[in-house]
């Protein structure tokens, strides 16, 4: 793969870190215009984005870190080395989502309005830095005939970050066909998690980055279960009235 696209002198670009960014720009713009048309403050839809973004990055971090501790403890400096790959969705999850709405409380806004604002590109931000994982080799497949080689792991495996790519994107496409038609405060959220759950349970059959705890299941599929009950609880409570 490239983990390092180019070089400009001393510094190197590498691919996780521009697939990052880049993705984080094209939601953050994107999410901006929908406001603009929705009447939104687009300041308030960037502030919460960056605000999330951020904290989502460091309790993404944390997170992973904590689940591969044996991984650095012997190399301690490679935590900061965002560079070199290694998120998970979770811990950004559970990170940006209470800073964001930590700042939403402060601006009196609707939580719910704001979140269904900005999920769709959220996706689709997550979908772009699914590239950079692809390129970096991290968050990789199982060995296959069927695969890729990845000469950072010297074996054909399957390109699970792609599979995770594609899947991401066609979640912003639902959201997004959602989002323009008629739907109570919340519903897009929750239904972003529950699409999320459901595609992370199934691309952890084929990842072999993380190891089975239970009942064959990855510390991340039992996640994804709990996160899959929450959002149906949700979305059937939304159906069923006004306000959850």
């Amino acid at each position: 793969m490239h983990p390092v696209i180019c070089k400009i002198g001393g510094l190197s670009i590498y691919s996780y870190g521009l697939a990052v960014a880049l993705g984080f720009l094209t939601g953050l713009t994107l999410a901006g215009i929908k406001a603009r048309k929705e009447g939104i403050d687009s300041d308030i839809a960037f502030n919460f984005l960056f605000v999330a973004f951020v904290s989502g990055i460091v309790g993404a971090r944390i997170f992973y870190v904590l689940g591969h501790f044996s991984d650095y403890s012997y190399n301690p400096i490679e935590i900061i080395m965002l560079q070199h790959g290694g998120m998970s969705w979770f811990g950004g999850l559970t990170f940006g989502s209470l800073a964001g709405f930590l700042y939403l409380k402060a601006k009196k806004q609707s939580i719910y309005r704001i979140l269904d604002l900005v999920v769709p590109f959220v996706a689709l931000a997550q979908s772009i830095g699914r590239i950079g994982c692809f390129l970096n080799g991290c968050c990789f497949g199982r060995p296959s005939i069927f695969g890729i080689y990845f000469p950072v792991h010297e074996d054909i495996l399957i390109p699970t970050q792609l599979y995770s790519s594609l899947g991401l994107l066609v979640i912003f496409i639902l959201l997004r066909f959602l989002q323009d038609r008629p739907h109570k405060q919340g519903q897009i959220f929750f239904a972003y998690l529950f699409l999320y759950s459901l595609k992370r349970f199934f691309i952890e059959f084929l990842r072999a980055d993380n190891p089975r705890i239970i009942m064959g299941l990855t510390l991340f599929q039992v996640m994804s279960l709990a996160l899959l009950f929450v959002s149906i609880y949700k979305l059937i409570a939304l159906k069923k009235k006004n306000i959850i």
